[in-house]
């Protein structure tokens, strides 16, 4: 009995230790990309640069729905931010144009299905300005290049569709728990493995 309690123990450790919370979810990294210059830059949430992007674009529920007037969104330069959690989800998208000078304007989303979000300005646009050239994503225009995809404007229009690729045979699905599900099962059979280990190494003391 006291075996198998041991073997019940380490089990159940394993699967709690396994199971992802909600509460330790959360962005973890941002990807920064230039469509104009084909450039691109990450940074992860320890980076000093992370959290002064985050302050810098704002908050993701300000804003106004409609495209600020004179805006050129089809000409002039984007660039995408991109927040993951877990690295691999995308939950936030900003596409920011920078301008030369004068305001930058921000269009944020949090649905990545729709691209539906609002607009709103820098409060500090020469700050901002400022970081983005520091991440190198302003730079001179690539021959590869393009203006970007810009924002829908008109209520339930929706940005051009995502491509997805099929999952490959034993992958999860793109849209799946992110491989969490292989978690729990290598969890418990480690501990299987480390309780096994632990009744032997006992087994040979007593005999001894």
């Amino acid at each position: 009995m006291p075996r198998v309690r041991t073997l019940l123990v380490a089990l159940s450790v394993a699967l709690f230790l396994g199971t992802p919370s909600a509460s330790a979810g959360g962005p973890t990294s941002v990807l920064i990309t230039s469509p104009h210059s084909t450039e691109s830059a990450s940074l992860y949430y320890a980076d000093e640069e992370y959290g002064r992007l985050e302050s810098l674009l704002g908050q993701a529920a300000r804003g106004a729905r409609e495209r600020p007037p004179g805006l050129a969104v089809d000409t002039g330069r984007q660039i995408n931010v991109t927040w993951l959690i877990h690295d691999v989800r995308p939950w936030r998208v900003d596409r920011v144009y920078p301008g030369g000078k004068g305001p930058v304007w921000i269009h944020t989303t949090t649905d990545v299905d729709s691209m539906r979000g609002t607009w709103h300005k820098a409060d500090r646009p020469g700050a901002l300005r400022l970081l983005l050239k520091s991440l190198h994503v302003l730079g001179k225009p690539s021959d590869d290049g393009y203006a970007g995809i810009p924002p829908a404007d008109r209520p339930g229009a929706r940005s051009p569709a995502r491509t997805r690729a099929p999952a490959a045979a034993g992958q999860p699905d793109a849209d799946t728990a992110w491989g969490w599900s292989w978690v729990i099962p290598s969890a418990a059979a480690g501990a299987l493995a480390g309780a096994a280990a632990t009744l032997a190494y006992q087994r040979r003391t007593a005999s001894a």
